[in-house]
């Protein structure tokens, strides 16, 4: 096990191809964990099977302007980040900018802070490349999550369709300025 002085350690790990299983794995899961009681069995199923199948995670895990990270506490997957640059960006915000797609984190370690460790690690990366804006898309009865983001100063700029299955979501489009003087993260 990953340990500091005989005690596990949290890490924030960039993930590969050889780990695509256990990405599909958490995406399923964490997906469901937060959508399950909001869609039916059917639109959730086929969303899973589109959007998490081996082939569509190879292909993003493939492609050199997405990245993912895991947020491990030792052996175990907290939760995990994707991020999106240039034209792996879901809409065109600009060449100076960084879409953050995805912050999932698995129920058991929700309010632990691994969410807001994973935003300030996008901001350190968006920072360090030299961009100007983070922004992301969440569906617009994901109240929890839209707090979250306003809390860190988040602001809605517009709006797009997400689908799951056959039913087209409502998502706000939220950003963000990149403070390029602000520390965001400081490695463990």
């Amino acid at each position: 096990m990953e340990e500091l002085n005989g005690t596990p350690k949290f890490e924030i790990i960039k993930i590969g191809l050889s780990e695509i299983e256990q990405l599909r794995e958490i995406s399923i899961e964490t997906f469901v964990e937060t959508f399950k009681e909001t869609n039916t069995q059917n639109n959730l199923q086929q969303f899973l099977n589109e959007a998490y199948s081996l082939d569509q995670l190879k292909s993003e895990l493939e492609n050199p302007n997405s990245e993912f990270f895991f947020a491990k506490f030792g052996y175990e997957i907290m939760g995990y980040l994707k991020i999106n640059q240039g034209e792996a960006q879901k809409e065109s915000i600009g060449h100076n900018a960084l879409e953050l797609e995805r912050i999932y984190i698995l129920n058991k370690f929700q309010g632990k802070k691994i969410g807001q460790i994973l935003l300030d690690y996008t901001f350190e990366i968006a920072k360090k490349t030299n961009l100007d804006w983070v922004w992301l898309g969440v569906w617009e009865h994901n109240q929890r999550a839209i707090n979250f983001y306003l809390k860190n100063g988040f602001v809605q700029f517009d709006q797009h369709i997400f689908t799951v299955g056959d039913d087209d979501q409502t998502d706000i489009l939220m950003k963000l300025e990149v403070d390029k003087t602000k520390s965001y993260f400081t490695p463990f």
